[in-house]
């Protein structure tokens, strides 16, 4: 006999049976298709029979599995034709009921066969019932063969954006732009961008919302006629109407083995794609004044900037991350007269930018009393613009010393700069072109021998870019700056983090190129962001920002302690406090819209409970200990079969979004997308924590967990890696 059962609609009732019966496996060759539409079985005569109901009852009295004749057989045979069209919820519901190990007693019988089929089938929460019985886990690898048969195409047409091989939810997506596209006649690229993620999941597993797609009609009408419609496939299982929105529901088991595959390829790369090939993006941010605190607004700049230089690598972007210093000015004459009088060799070593404040916080006092000290910083300001070499060798040791020290910060923040620049670095070469241009260009008017550019009839005022003594403002210097920057990198795109007290600033810079006619204005664009309010030590004192990251530090270093097993456990117990610390300061400050001010909370951000930095790190470390502690290598040929749980699907569901979440995050560039995101996978990953084993499994179950567990532990250190975390595996 020849049974033909479909591959992506697997008969585990008809399996089950086929696995209880030796002459059974003996007789019946099992064929696994894309094309069976429903279970049939050839027999010898050549004769047919069709479904699964059908097959199953003609193969249970062939091998004599039930003799219904017998008195004490007939409970059985009611509960084997009850299972034979129950549903998973009718099967879940008498295995629940059931007053022994088994549905008839301590020992298996056929109907806990059926039983587990039809749960299995059905994907219930009961399915792991009767697994350790040897027919069903013989079922389970004649299933496997199944995987053998490769699906269908998910689409006949390539669609721009879409990376099946590095993202699992595009198969899927191109599955329906496809068919959805030769229904309606709108193209598949429109389609694919406008499938999203359902209101609710029992919805479906994707939706998009009809009146995205620009067609004439009645949404709702053309979403009921596109579903009627839809023909279910591999990846695509069908579609329903709910008012204008068109949800899908997906092969969930194509989709966790799909994505779990993924993860183990790509591993840390996982998420990462390749849209940006061939483009190339400067990201300039943080940009703190030498001598001056680095306060909590260079803070947010840090932060969000290397959040954006991060995702943009993620999706393929040659990128260049830039510190533009504040490293010219007046002040620096000042700071020369003050080192003059205040200045101490040892501590400018020991640790310069802290030095250097100090003695430009005490000359500035000295100033208030005696005006004529800003005299002498002008005139060493103007001995450095006239190239004197003297006064230029103390402003270039104050430069370089504080970048070393700034280096240090910032690898301890897990940041890296590609390149250092600053007000000091533009020529006057290029200012006096960029001044030049702008006289050229007729942009340029007098104000009382002053220069300035009339911005009103755009609504940015007016700005002045030359003082009445020759002397060049910002403005200047930082068309100067982008200039030279395009001539060198030839960018496709320039960012400006910077704080949004500097909005008009950067819509009169950004305007200005514009009019100049410059065809790369259009590459530049500016990320602002909020104020950062309360941000002090315990003591009370606004200061650097060393002093904060220090004291979140030792904080943690104090809760770590109170926990004496688990402390005696993490071998360098000060750095790990130090990245809890981070990652708390981290965590608070990316987890609202950029341009929101948030009120800095100690008490809040240092907690392990609630959506905080220690709790994502927590969820990391706890991912890490079940891997230690399971004793077992993973397996990433695993049967993923075994993964039946809803949350353990919730699970995956998550992983296999994350591609997507890397993808969208250059619309908009909000950190607090990733952050919600990591919340949203610690909190899956904690309810599979409940129920799902490791250690204590059955083997191949405990297998299959591990693989999941793994690949969740993955993608959650990738996406905090993206926020510039350092994901831990001890605490």
């Amino acid at each position: 006999m020849e049974l033909h059962v479909s591959a992506k609609a697997i008969p585990y009732t008809i399996l089950a049976v086929l696995s209880a019966s030796a002459d059974l496996q003996k007789s019946v060759k099992v064929v696994f298709s894309n094309d069976a539409a429903e279970p049939k079985l050839t027999l010898n005569n050549g004769s047919a029979i069709r479904g699964e109901a059908s097959v199953a009852r003609y193969l249970i009295r062939s091998a004599q599995l039930l003799n219904e004749k017998l008195p004490e057989a007939q409970k059985e045979a009611r509960l084997v034709d009850t299972l034979m069209v129950a549903s998973a919820e009718a099967a879940a519901a008498l295995v629940k009921g059931r007053q022994a190990k088994y549905l008839l007693g301590n020992e298996p019988s056929l109907a806990d066969l059926l039983a587990w089929g039809v749960l299995y089938a059905g994907q219930s929460p009961e399915a792991t019932y009767g697994s350790e019985i040897n027919a069903v886990k013989d079922a389970l690898v004649l299933a496997k063969e199944a995987a053998n048969v490769q699906p269908a195409a998910a689409t006949a047409v390539e669609i721009e954006g879409s990376r099946p091989n590095t993202n699992p939810m595009d198969a899927f997506k191109n599955a329906i732009a496809s068919q959805i596209s030769s229904l309606s006649g709108v193209s598949a690229k429109l389609i694919y961008d406008a499938l999203d993620l359902p209101r609710a999941t029992e919805h479906g597993d994707l939706a998009v919302a009809v009146p995205r797609l620009r067609v004439k009609g009645n949404p709702a009408a053309l979403a009921q006629q596109w579903a009627d419609a839809f023909v279910p496939s591999d990846y695509v299982l069908g579609a329903t109407a709910i008012g204008p929105f068109l949800n899908f529901r997906i092969n969930h088991r194509l989709l966790l083995a799909n994505t779990l595959k993924l993860v183990a390829e790509k591993k840390e790369k996982y998420g990462t794609n390749d849209l940006g090939n061939g483009k190339r993006i400067i990201v300039e941010f943080s940009s703190p004044n030498i001598a001056k605190p680095f306060h909590a607004g260079h803070l947010r700049s840090t932060i969000i900037g290397s959040f954006i230089y991060n995702v943009y690598k993620a999706n393929g972007w040659e990128t260049i991350s830039m510190n533009y210093l504040g490293d010219w000015g007046k002040q620096y004459g000042l700071l020369a007269v003050g080192f003059d009088r205040y200045g101490d060799e040892a501590k400018l070593l020991a640790d310069p930018i802290k030095h250097l404040f100090d003695v430009y916080v005490q000359i500035n006092r000295d100033a208030e009393t005696a005006p004529e000290i800003h005299d002498e910083a002008r005139a060493y300001f103007k001995q450095m613009e006239d190239g004197e070499e003297k006064a230029l060798a103390l402003w270039r040791r104050f430069r370089d010393l504080s970048i070393v020290k700034y280096r240090d910060i910032y690898a301890r923040l897990n940041i890296q700069f590609d390149v250092y620049s600053g007000e000091s670095q533009v020529s006057n070469e290029k200012m006096n072109e960029a001044m030049k241009k702008l006289a050229d260009d007729k942009l340029l008017e007098d104000s009382e021998g002053a220069k300035v550019i009339d911005l009103t009839e755009y609504k940015l005022g007016k700005t002045v870019v030359q003082k009445r003594d020759g002397t060049t403002l910002y403005l200047t210097r930082d068309i100067g700056g982008a200039w030279e920057r395009y001539e060198k990198y030839k960018f496709d795109k320039m960012i400006y983090v910077v704080a949004s007290q500097q909005d008009l600033h950067l819509k009169q810079l950004f305007k200005t190129i514009e009019l100049m006619g410059f065809e790369w204005a259009n590459r530049l664009e500016h990320i602002n962001f909020g104020l950062v309010q309360g941000m002090s030590t315990r003591k009370g004192n606004v200061v650097f920002l060393e002093d904060i990251l220090n004291d979140a530090r030792d904080i943690m270093h104090d809760v770590m302690r109170k926990n004496e097993a688990k402390y005696a456990e993490v071998a360098n117990p000060e750095q790990v406090a130090d990245e809890i610390g981070l990652s708390a300061v981290k965590i608070q400050d990316n987890s609202a819209r950029r341009i929101k001010n948030y009120d800095f909370d100690p008490n809040r951000m240092f907690s392990f409970e609630g959506d905080t930095g220690p709790y994502i790190q927590y969820a990391h470390a706890r991912l890490m200990s079940v891997e230690r502690k399971s004793g077992l290598q993973v397996n990433f040929n695993a049967n993923l079969d075994l993964l039946t749980e809803p949350t353990a699907l919730e699970v995956v569901r998550t992983v296999a979004q994350y591609p997507d979440l890397i993808k969208g995050l250059t619309n908009g560039l909000e950190p607090c997308n990733v952050v919600t995101y990591a919340f949203k996978l610690s909190h899956d990953i904690s309810a599979c924590f409940e129920n799902l084993w490791v250690r204590g499994a059955a083997p191949d179950v405990a297998e299959a967990r591990l693989f999941m567990y793994w690949a969740a532990r993955v993608t959650l250190g990738n996406a905090m890696r993206l926020l510039g975390l350092r994901p831990l595996e001890r605490m």
